[in-house]
């Protein structure tokens, strides 16, 4: 999983906007509208982002597909300190 991470967070042209949603989403959990507006971004470009942290199983999604609300996987929470390190890197 630590590979995934360090890939997926700082491997492609993506990575800082994943690590702006993850750190957002450890606040609490939210749509993909919520974020956003949160994060003040175009809505396709999140559903592009949420779409690429749930195949790599950095997110899980809960509910329908517009309403589905993102949190934090259980393989992510087991490895928050790697996505801290990572979050100290990219800021």
């Amino acid at each position: 999983m630590e590979g995934v991470l360090w890939y997926v967070l700082t491997g492609t042209r993506g990575g800082k906007n994943r690590v702006r949603i993850l750190r957002t989403l450890d606040e609490r959990p939210r749509n993909a509208n919520q974020l956003a507006d949160a994060l003040e971004l175009d809505y396709t470009t999140v559903r592009h982002h949420l779409d690429v942290l749930v195949d790599n199983n950095i997110l899980n999604r809960e509910g329908d597909n517009y309403g589905a609300i993102y949190l934090p996987s259980d393989q992510a929470r087991a490895n928050w300190d790697t996505i801290e390190n990572i979050v100290d890197k990219v800021d």
